[in-house]
């Protein structure tokens, strides 16, 4: 079938020649039929004429970017990248005419692709994962952390800086290398022949492998000190490298350095729950909490108070950066210091990417994220993951028509394209202070880290009065929670409902290892403590781990976000108005807006094989009787 056939000539707006190239290959690779497609072009000849086809399939579930990405580089449709990127919704046709216009004023050529990061068009990572598919390669954006020592330690760094190209990995037979240009047959020859070895060739952006060669070259200098210090464990400081080593390799969220009566015990808390690592001798609690002290640059002579710092730590080992929260905490034992382990090479998750159900996705950017105002809040516990759905809505709405501006304590992730501001209450720089400075900044869309009382709660809703969209954090157990804890700080319930859009709650759960997962049969009663029964359990496939070395014999690796995203419609809104019980507006929730609680988007994850059941129990409130699973499957949308 040809692809310009896709489409009824009698259609009001006939989509353009690359959305039916793009239909076709759909079609061909059977990620959607013919039927699915039509009911698809006819939704689209309605739209504005900004829309593409593939937006289209995109909001309506059937198809992904990543999907899509990948049947192009299988079959290398002729599609020039500047009509690529505005059928999968990078660019518009006003600024590709302005990029092409610019393009041939130019005295020397310069290719589209440089001139559009250049003018801040498209994100430089953007453009390469889209290039890369188009010329027929896979895409990479490794950290130098990431990338395999011994094939480093094999080229220099003149070499690898004057063809551009990044050894990664070792892939069966083959050495796979990041070129900034796959098809420079120079640079593979070069790369080829200091690796001694044939290459898979993968597309890395200039700015991240600049980066990585940065931080190799950093490491390389200092190679000897750094080795010197952190392998001698008798000393303070290589003891400290090695625990904040250990702890960012192996993905740990918090390190906990805790004095007990007779030892000193460290842990990592990693997947959310607490292991051990090491003990050392009492008597060297001073040393090690006086090397922390000077690189969070608190003060070492005071320890009869509690402190806080920051570290910004590059591991010796790898070259990775991380951010370090440090929180010294006074005990009878010493004091006891906890290090939260932030922006692990600063990687930020787009939206599709946190885990949320299609349907549930779509109803959230549609009716919250896109709602031109209005407060959007992100709610749970700490350590569930606020922060990351946070910058990943930030991430969503961050373009070059819109001013984004954050309040933070601290800030977690740098962003570019955003003003960003740490809180520092010392400097007189409250959320209060900042919040009125920020909207004299004339921004389209705030961003307040955290709601902690009745003072920053008002100034979000006052923010959002003056027609702002903002958005924020709370700490309650779900969404329902969020707006009763809103009322018991003595916001008004018509400033609730008129400014509050949305609120969805998380959780991070463990994830069952892909390594030693098996298929097992739940016992009933297992189905009973969550409010199920065999009926309600039909289609599941339940899953657990058998334990092995990559998850430690634990069962689980990694973690799965679990959500609750609740929707303000009009019946909810009157029954805020009315101040009804929680579970009155849970129900009408349920009933209205279509609202799938934690506990059953949890227990669908789980009959997926995502997560246990054991999981689901130990992390998640069961405030309510939940749905069979093909009526949780059906709210959900059908998952990728």
């Amino acid at each position: 079938m040809s692809a310009p056939a896709l489409f009824d000539s009698s259609d009001e707006q006939v989509a353009p020649n690359t959305g039916a190239q793009l239909a076709e290959l759909l079609l061909r690779a059977e990620i959607i039929d013919e039927k699915t497609l039509d009911r698809a072009i006819r939704v689209f000849s309605k739209l504005d004429t900004e829309t593409t086809l593939f937006s289209v399939l995109l909001k309506m579930g059937l198809a992904d970017e990543k999907t899509m990405l990948g049947i192009i580089e299988r079959w290398q449709p002729a599609i020039k990248i500047g009509e690529l990127l505005i059928e999968l919704g990078y660019l518009n046709a006003s600024q590709l005419r302005q990029a092409l216009m610019a393009q041939s004023k130019e005295e020397e050529e310069v290719k589209l692709g440089e001139l559009l990061v250049a003018r801040r068009m498209i994100k430089p990572v953007d453009l390469t994962r889209v290039l890369a598919s188009q010329l027929g390669y896979s895409s990479a954006e490794p950290e130098i952390g990431e990338c395999d020592n011994e094939l480093l330690n094999k080229v220099s760094i003149k070499l690898l800086k004057r063809f551009s190209f990044l050894p990664v990995s070792i892939d069966a037979n083959n050495i796979v290398v990041a070129f900034a240009d796959p098809n420079d047959q120079e640079a593979r020859t070069e790369a080829a022949r200091a690796l001694n070895s044939a290459i898979e060739p993968v597309m890395i952006s200039m700015t991240t492998l600049q980066r990585a060669l940065a931080a190799l070259e950093r490491r390389r200098v200092s190679k000897t000190e750094d080795e010197t210090r952190s392998s001698d464990t008798n000393t303070a400081s290589g003891k400290i490298n090695v625990i904040f080593s250990d702890a960012i390799r192996e993905g740990a969220s918090d390190i906990h350095v805790e004095p007990l009566r007779e030892h000193i015990r460290v842990r990592f808390r990693i997947d959310g729950v607490l292991r051990e690592h090491s003990e050392f001798e009492h008597s060297e609690l001073d040393a090690v909490v006086s090397r922390i002290k000077i690189m969070a640059e608190a003060d070492i002579s005071e320890r009869r108070r509690h402190q806080d710092g920051r570290i910004e730590f590059e591991d010796p080992f790898s070259g990775s950066i991380s951010d370090l929260r440090v929180s010294f905490y006074v005990t009878v034992h010493g004091e006891c210091v906890v290090i939260r382990v932030l922006n692990q090479n600063n990687k930020l998750l787009e939206l599709p990417q946190i885990g949320m159900a299609p349907n549930m996705l779509a109803r959230f950017k549609v009716l919250a994220l896109e709602a031109p105002s209005g407060v959007i809040i992100v709610t749970g516990p700490t350590g569930s993951g606020k922060t990351s759905t946070l910058y990943s809505c930030v991430q969503y709405l961050n373009n070059d028509s819109t001013s984004i501006i954050t309040a933070e304590d601290p800030v977690e992730f740098q962003v570019d394209g955003i003003s960003q501001c740490s809180v520092n209450p010392k400097l007189d720089r409250t959320f209060e202070g900042s919040l009125r400075a920020m909207v004299r900044q004339d921004p389209d869309i705030i961003v307040l880290g955290e709601i902690r009382d009745a003072t920053s709660a008002e100034s979000a809703i006052q923010a959002a009065l003056t027609g702002h969209k903002v958005l924020t954090t709370f700490h309650t157990e779900d969404s329902i929670g969020g707006l009763l804890r809103l009322l018991n700080m003595n916001i008004e319930a018509f400033l609730i409902s008129s400014t509050v859009v949305c609120v969805v709650a998380q959780r991070l759960i463990r994830r069952v290892c892909s390594k030693c997962s098996r298929d097992v049969e739940v016992d009933p009663q297992d189905l009973q403590l969550v409010g199920w029964d065999i009926q309600s359990a039909g289609g599941a496939r339940f899953k657990e781990g058998a334990g092995c070395d990559t998850c430690h014999y634990t069962g689980y690796k990694g973690r799965v976000a679990v959500f609750e995203a609740l929707v303000l419609t009009e019946p909810v809104k009157e029954a805020i108005l009315q101040r009804k019980t929680s579970a009155t507006i849970r129900r009408i929730s349920v009933e209205s807006s279509g609202l799938v609680t934690l506990l059953e988007d949890g227990l669908a994850k789980a009959a997926n094989g995502e997560t246990t059941l054991r999981e689901v129990r130990r992390t998640l409130p069961r405030l309510s009787k939940p749905r069979s699973l093909v009526e949780i499957r059906r709210l959900n949308g059908k998952s990728k």
